[in-house]
C-alpha cells in the first residue's frame, strides 16, 4: 500500500475514533482493538455505534428514517442538502461513502435502481 493511499484509511479510522494519528503514528484506540479482533456481527455492531455517533451524515440519514412512517427518503433530499455547502460532485462522493458505510454497519439500506435510503434491505 502506498502511502497516499494510508491517508484516507487513517483519517477514516480517527474520524470514526477507531485509530489516534499523531507525528506521524497511527495507534488504534480500544474500540479499533476490539474492531480488528471481533467476529463479523460484533464488528458491524461497533462500526454502526460509530457510525451514527461521530459521522454527522449517516446520523443525519438514520435519523431522518426513523422519523419518517414510511422509513424511506429519496437520495435526492440528502444531495441537495450536501450541495449546499459543496459542489455536486464532492456531495455525490460524500453520500456514496455513506451508503457504503451505511450498508455495512446495516445502519441503513440503499437502492441503487430506486435510488432510496430505507431501513430495510432492498428488494
Amino acid at each position: 500500500m502506498e502511502v497516499d493511499d494510508l491517508f484516507p484509511v487513517a483519517e477514516t479510522l480517527q474520524m470514526l475514533r477507531l485509530a489516534e494519528v499523531e507525528g506521524g503514528d497511527i495507534r488504534l484506540t480500544e474500540a479499533g482493538k476490539r474492531f480488528a479482533t471481533a467476529p463479523l456481527d460484533e464488528r458491524k455492531t461497533l462500526f454502526q455505534r460509530h457510525l451514527l455517533t461521530y459521522v454527522a451524515l449517516a446520523a443525519h440519514i438514520r435519523r431522518v428514517l426513523d422519523e419518517r412512517e414510511s422509513h424511506a427518503a429519496p437520495k435526492s433530499r440528502f444531495l441537495d442538502e450536501l450541495e449546499d455547502h459543496m459542489t455536486p460532485q464532492a456531495a455525490e462522493q460524500t453520500l456514496d461513502a455513506a451508503v457504503g458505510w451505511g450498508r455495512y454497519a446495516e445502519a441503513f439500506a440503499y437502492d441503487d435502481h430506486r435510488q432510496m435510503f430505507s431501513l430495510e434491505n432492498p428488494s
